[in-house]
């Protein structure tokens, strides 16, 4: 016996004939199949795929839904023109309104002028007839200007006759009660208080049964007067009546006065 017979071999045992048959028998089957497909596929991508997509048919139903979309927007743009049309329409009948409106502002602003002016020119008409009345009914008057410094004073207020009354008002053009008083008895070196209530205290008082031409009438209590005026002669006096009378000439028994003071 050899001395490593006891040691193991680390060869590996060779198979058998048969197994190892075997398997080269797959390996040929493998390969056999392989040359097939290889053969084979070439031949298949040498062939064109074409795939065919086929459109819908346009239908008698999508045919009428089409028309009847194309009638709508038709009728929205027939629609849309109308309410353009309305909308001009309505725009320009608003502006010929306002035009005819200024137009007939106009029109009475112009009347309104014009009746004013007609106004002043009858206004200014009366005055100078009431001069004239009064001057006429003076010289004829039994009653007599005075001289001196009375007339002084009366000759100054007939000549005021048909201006105007303004609150407030001390002339040229325009007086209150008060302020044509002191303007006219200003004329004689008489300088009178502004007001109707100093005016009714400024002189010596007298009974309105001795009265003389070129006295101070006055309306309400001494001291508290409310309106003053000048006694002129004959029952009448003149005075800055109110703002639709004006300066004029006035009989006291249509107006009686309160009492009167004397400061000439």
């Amino acid at each position: 016996m050899s001395h490593t017979a006891h040691i193991p071999s680390h060869r590996k045992a060779r198979r058998s004939a048969p197994r190892f048959a075997l398997c080269a028998g797959v390996a040929g089957g493998v390969l056999s199949t392989l040359a097939v497909t290889g053969a084979s596929g070439p031949a298949n991508a040498a062939e064109p795929v074409h795939d065919t997509v086929e459109m819908p048919a346009l239908t008698d139903g999508l045919a009428t839904q089409v028309a009847a979309s194309v009638d709508a927007t038709q009728e929205a743009a027939d629609a849309y023109a109308t309410q353009a049309l309305q909308n001009a329409a309505v725009t320009k009948a608003a502006k010929e309104a306002r035009k005819s409106q200024a137009q007939a502002e106009r029109k009475a602003e112009a009347k309104q002028k014009a009746e004013a002016a007609r106004k002043a020119a009858e206004a200014r008409a009366s005055r100078s007839a009431e001069r004239t009345t009064l001057h006429t009914e003076s010289a004829s008057s039994s009653v007599s200007l005075p001289s001196g410094s009375a007339g002084a004073v009366l000759s100054f207020l007939t000549a005021q006759l048909g201006d105007a009354y303004v609150m407030g008002g001390t002339g040229p053009n325009s007086w209150d009660c008060s302020g044509l008083v002191q303007a006219a008895f200003k004329q004689v070196g008489v300088n009178l208080p502004r007001t109707s209530q100093e005016q009714s205290t400024a002189g010596t008082q007298v009974p309105l049964s001795s009265v003389q031409p070129g006295d101070i009438l006055y309306w309400g209590q001494a001291g508290s007067a409310f309106h003053v005026g000048v006694y002129i002669g004959n029952g009448q006096y003149l005075d800055a009546a109110n703002p639709s009378k004006g300066v004029v000439v006035q009989d006291l028994s249509g107006y009686p006065a309160s009492g009167a003071v004397r400061v000439l």
